[in-house]
């Protein structure tokens, strides 16, 4: 069991982050067949594999694949983001300002954990510029196996977040981490039963929670030096995103139209005009237009969380649409 040590100032700075890296991290493992629970739609996996398997071509993306078993990756390939508006390019950065020491440390650690016998993908993993060529590797991977997806899965993570947020603000941080899969609040710690014994002190830094796609069932973390401790944990609302989008209730939909039809019903939780855009593939303008009709009809309200302007149901929205699903 692995046990984050706390106090009340960890849970003063203790906050959300979104990893774009450690998405792709976690994407590659399951083509790698390195990954025990998690597993792609067939859909998915039919679309990826075909690009993956000519990036695996590349000596560098081989690589990154050595660093990788069933039991952990290595941590300088995905470090902990610095926050919400974490972006690919701030992830590479920290890959290849990565220190040689650290970078041949972690390939040692996980090379004893699988051996390599790939001469071309070991004489990367000893060259001194190591963290640069296994960077442009992912950056490579990014563009041709997750980038034509990641403003969706943002948005799953996005409003995993925000759900979470608002449990804080209900019911304190004991109640947050307590809701998080697979991880447990006890006696003044965060414990998560699944992944390695070791007791960490977080000593002041709090802790990163890192909501993911694709770690769903499972949860990582971040625990040794020198990286920032963090959680990851399966977001919520994944399972939807392995499933096609029925279309909107037809009833629904004839009395206001399909796309408002879409917006109601994908606003059963609360989602920013940016967010809705992204989500279901519409221009924010017309997002925009059509909350705004739906906002007079009074089927949604609004509120302003931070910079942004989430819009959710009303009790007549509900009902509205809960009864056109019949």
């Amino acid at each position: 069991m692995l046990r984050f040590e706390v106090t009340a100032d960890d849970l003063l700075h203790s906050r959300f982050a979104i990893s774009p890296l450690f998405e792709l991290d976690s994407l590659i493992r399951i083509l790698a067949g390195l990954s025990r629970n998690q597993r792609l739609p067939v859909s998915w996996a039919a679309r990826l594999r075909p690009a993956y398997e000519q990036l695996s071509a590349d000596p560098a993306m081989r690589a990154v694949v050595a660093l990788h078993s069933l039991r952990q990756g290595p941590g300088f390939l995905a470090p902990p983001p610095a926050g919400m508006a974490q972006t690919i390019e701030d992830d590479l950065a920290a890959v290849r300002a990565t220190p040689l020491a650290l970078a041949r440390r972690d390939v040692r650690s996980s090379l004893a954990l699988r051996p390599c016998h790939d001469t071309q993908a070991l004489a990367v993993l000893h060259s001194p510029d190591v963290a640069a060529l296994l960077a442009d590797a992912l950056e490579r991977a990014w563009h041709a196996l997750l980038a034509a997806d990641w403003l969706r899965l943002r948005v799953i993570c996005e409003r995993d977040v925000l759900h979470r947020s608002a449990d804080l603000g209900r019911s304190g941080w004991a109640a947050a981490f307590d809701g998080l899969p697979r991880v447990r609040w006890r006696a003044g710690g965060i414990e998560i039963p699944q992944l390695l014994n070791a007791a960490v002190e977080v000593a002041g830094r709090g802790l990163l929670l890192v909501p993911s796609v694709f770690i769903w069932p499972g949860v990582a973390a971040h625990h040794e030096q020198p990286w920032h401790p963090a959680i990851i944990y399966a977001a919520r609302g994944v399972a939807a995103l392995w499933e096609p989008d029925p279309p909107p209730a037809e009833a629904l939909a004839a009395l206001v139209g399909r796309a408002r039809a879409r917006l109601l019903e994908a606003l059963a939780e609360p989602a920013s005009t940016t967010q809705l855009a992204r989500s279901l593939g519409l221009a924010p303008g017309a997002v925009g237009d059509h909350l705004a009709v739906l906002l007079r009809a009074g089927l949604l309200d609004r509120a302003r969380s931070g910079r942004s302007v989430l819009y959710r149901r009303t009790p007549l929205g509900d009902a509205l649409a809960a009864t056109a699903s019949l």
